[in-house]
């Protein structure tokens, strides 16, 4: 099996201080990419560019910004130019929720705003400043890390909607600018397990019912959550040359959230958890 490469591919990863961020920039760096971290610590995203360096074959640079600001955006981009000649990978990972506005009757104007702003107009101001860096370098792919909340009701009100957002302007960039061998596509997450997402998930277990997790997860047909890995391997995959005429899509990583009923709802009708079993005059 051929496996994956990103060598000449400079790549820029936002809010890869922890979790999904610095798994996908874990994986650019074994892949052989040079690759740009930032985040809005320069405390924390150092250690992570250092320990990254001394353990992959790719070079990781760390760059404090903060990307709902235009300017700080426009240095990320050229010092990824300055310091590896290219762009030709974006990961836009930056973003999050507020678990404090569930639903829009709670959620002020101000964290409205403040979600929007963080979940959508970074990427947007990324993405743009990015445009003609790939344009010089004869191309790149562009990968916007969305989520579930923004292809059906599930909650987080100002987070769904900016998410929601995102597609559409994926799909603006992969219209216009394809011409210029630019490709752009959204990956949307369901639960992903990180560090911080397990904390959120117990805080929710102690302040509702015993066996909320349990039900949380039986949305799940797999059975199980994601993991940083599994969108860092999906988002390896979207920025290489193997998905070269991949472009404007929606990439639902999500473990079959989103495909049906709950499980267990579906094994009380359907008895689908009756395990089916092989005819052996079937291979007569």
């Amino acid at each position: 099996m051929v496996e994956l490469s990103l060598h000449d591919r400079p790549a820029i990863v936002t809010g890869a201080s922890r979790g999904i961020g610095r798994a996908i920039a874990a994986k650019f760096a074994a892949a052989g990419g040079d690759v740009v971290v930032c985040s809005r610590s320069y405390d924390r995203i150092a250690p992570v560019a250092e320990e990254l360096s001394a353990e992959y074959e790719g070079r990781v640079v760390p760059v404090v910004c903060d990307v709902t600001d235009s300017a700080a955006v426009r240095e990320l981009v050229d010092t990824a130019v300055e310091t590896f000649g290219a762009v030709r990978v974006l990961v836009n990972n930056a973003g999050g929720g507020d678990e404090s506005a569930p639903l829009l009757h709670r959620c002020d104007e101000a964290t409205f705003e403040r979600m929007v702003e963080l979940n959508l107009k970074s990427q947007f101001l990324v993405s743009r400043e990015v445009l003609a860096a790939m344009i010089a370098a004869g191309g790149g792919s562009m990968v916007h890390i969305g989520s579930v909340n923004g292809l059906f009701g599930i909650g987080l009100a100002g987070y769904s909607e900016a998410k929601s957002g995102l597609l559409a302007l994926s799909r603006n960039i992969a219209t216009h600018y394809g011409q210029y061998g630019i490709r752009s596509n959204v990956l949307s997450a369901g639960t992903i397990r990180t560090e911080q997402r397990r904390e959120e998930m117990e805080t929710t277990e102690q302040r509702t019912e015993t066996g909320v997790q349990q039900r949380w997860l039986d949305q799940y047909p797999l059975n199980r959550f994601g993991t940083p890995e599994d969108v860092a391997d999906t988002t390896l995959f979207l920025a290489s040359e193997r998905a070269g005429f991949i472009t404007g899509e929606n990439i639902r990583l999500d473990g079959g959230l989103t495909s049906g009923l709950p499980t267990s709802f579906v094994n009380e009708v359907y008895q689908a958890d009756e395990r089916p079993k092989r005819d052996p005059q079937s291979e007569e």
